[in-house]
């Protein structure tokens, strides 16, 4: 007899068995290229030769599938980066946190794939776009429930024998805070200046994450509308705050401005209106929209109303010029739209709707589960400020950069994490006065692994997936490809790597690496993935 729960996991035996045997040759690469660093350290330390059964057993217990996902021909993960195999094992159980990327339709939630390819028709993201699904709630229940077939906890000092020489690396620079969490336990297992504060760069958005899901939830959706000044023909495009928002032809499961256009132009005619004078609203942020680094190919002006984050390009994702004023731009091109539906307007220019407008139309971003996932699989730092402004929002603080930097470590602070020396400049880490602990970060990834805060799921099932996903997509060629998960964070001398990796004994180890002074991007890099892929290939109990 199968258990019904169990279906998904054993359907995908014969993918996990080709997945390990892929992996298997990379990982021995990494243990043999680490090996001669480690000599010391050789007695203390096992380092074995990766077997398809370790990491099947070993994914299975600690409940992430890094190694044992489904894999098709094109790939374990679905167009945006979320795990099919996790979302199917999920789903499989109790429905909470975390994001399904596809488009929920019935084929998709039982045959483990999604199609990802949308459709501009209704933005109703309720009905037909991505909707809250769980990624790991009960599978990392089972961290904490002592199975037999996860041995004893990592030995800290056998760790610190293994990692100390890859982090005393040159290639990470002067400054280096680190450590690794057993998160089963939440025991620090190894730590070297996890209290010193320095520049996390893009691990920023791990924090940024747990705040705005703490304060707001993984369910909550952001809101673009149009509403109908009273006695006057005055149509107000009232920004919510949602950067994901779209005027693409096909908007695959995010807000449409194309839908607000046919439904705002479909209650006009219904009034008997063909002609109105249109604003837009902006105010539900406040402050500069211009970040401290100033006009940069890396984040459009944060603006409470935009299009495709204000790129100028087709790119959904990655550096791109940007419009100077995003709320114009976004207002222009609906103006546009109404103009296709037999609706003219005057020239857009900036308003604020009254307490009177009557709303005519509206569209909704998918849950906050699905932005935060993009936000740290992609790095995106437009929906990282988007997201720091709504926490402030939420907060009831001032919607500018300071606000939202405060809201967001009261918001830390409140969760129980160590916030001592943080400092919160922005929400994405470009700006250099961002200060976090390695203790933080960690502290961060554990407890979003609690099953007490499943709200916080999200942010481990968006991390890149080493060889797979996002910013980690070219990198782990040659080390642990599906078994790291991380989020990265590179400026100019600083280099930081923040995330999750499953050791040869079963157990989840959350760790955070950050390093300052260091003078080459890709060497710093590389001894960064180095000590990742070391903590996989181990076995240090």
């Amino acid at each position: 007899m199968v258990v019904p729960e169990l279906r998904p996991w054993r359907a995908a035996r014969p993918h996990v068995t080709r997945l390990a045997g892929a992996v298997r040759p990379r990982l021995a690469r990494a243990a043999q290229a680490v090996r001669p660093r480690l000599a010391r350290a050789a007695t203390a330390v096992r380092i074995t030769r990766p077997k398809t059964w370790q990491y099947t057993a070993g994914a299975a217990t600690a409940g992430l599938a890094l190694a044992a996902g489904v894999v098709t021909a094109a790939g374990p993960w679905d167009s945006t980066g979320q795990r099919t195999a996790e979302r199917d094992r999920a789903v499989a159980q109790e429905r909470t946190g975390g994001a399904d990327h596809g488009r929920n339709t019935d084929a998709a939630d039982s045959s483990g794939s999604s199609d990802s390819s949308g459709s501009s028709g209704s933005s109703d993201t309720t009905a037909d776009g991505p909707r809250p699904a769980p990624s790991a709630a009960s599978v990392l229940t089972g961290l904490g429930g002592g199975t037999s077939a996860v041995k004893s906890a990592p030995n800290g000092k056998a760790l610190a024998e293994l990692v100390g020489p890859l982090l005393d690396a040159p290639e990470l620079g002067s400054h280096m805070s680190a450590a690794i969490v057993d998160v089963t336990s939440g025991e620090r297992l190894y730590g070297e200046g996890v209290a010193e504060a320095l520049v996390p760069a893009s691990t920023t958005k791990i924090a940024t994450a747990a705040a705005a899901l703490a304060a707001l939830g993984p369910d909550h959706r952001l809101t673009t509308r149009t509403a109908m000044e009273p006695d006057t023909k005055e149509l107000v495009l009232v920004g919510g705050g949602d950067p994901t928002l779209t005027a693409r032809e096909e908007a695959d499961g995010w807000a449409s401005l194309r839908d607000l256009a046919d439904r705002t132009a479909a209650a006009l005619k219904k009034r008997d209106v063909r002609q109105v004078t249109l604003s837009y609203d902006k105010t539900l942020y406040a402050g500069p929209e211009r970040h401290p680094i100033g006009k940069n190919v890396n984040l459009a002006p944060v603006s409470a109303l935009m299009v495709d984050q204000g790129r100028t390009n087709d790119s959904t994702s990655g550096t791109a010029d940007r419009v100077p004023d995003p709320a114009k731009d976004a207002a222009a091109k609906f103006a546009d739209l109404l103009a296709d539906r037999g609706v003219k307007t005057t020239a857009p220019g900036p308003s604020k709707a009254t307490n009177r407008a009557q709303p005519l139309a509206e569209v909704s971003s998918p849950p906050l589960s699905a932005l935060v996932e993009r936000m740290l699989t992609n790095s995106d730092n437009d929906i990282a400020e988007a997201l720091a402004r709504h926490t402030a929002v939420a907060s009831g603080a001032r919607a500018d950069f300071d606000g939202a930097g405060k809201a967001i470590g009261a918001r830390l602070k409140r969760l129980g994490l160590p916030v001592a020396g943080a400092e919160f400049k922005d929400g994405s880490g470009l700006n250099r006065a961002d200060r976090l602990t390695a203790d933080l970060l960690t502290a961060l990834l554990a407890k979003a692994a609690d099953p007490a805060h499943p709200q916080l799921r999200p942010i481990l099932t968006g991390l890149p997936v080493a060889g797979f996903t996002g910013t980690l997509t070219s990198r782990y060629t040659d080390g642990a490809a599906g078994v790291v998960r991380a989020k990265t964070g590179t400026l100019t001398g600083v280099n930081a790597l923040a995330g999750t990796a499953v050791d040869q004994d079963g157990h989840l180890l959350a760790f955070a690496f950050l390093a300052t002074g260091t003078t080459s991007r890709d060497a710093a890099q590389s001894a960064l993935d180095r000590t990742a892929t070391a903590l996989a290939s181990c076995g240090c109990g």
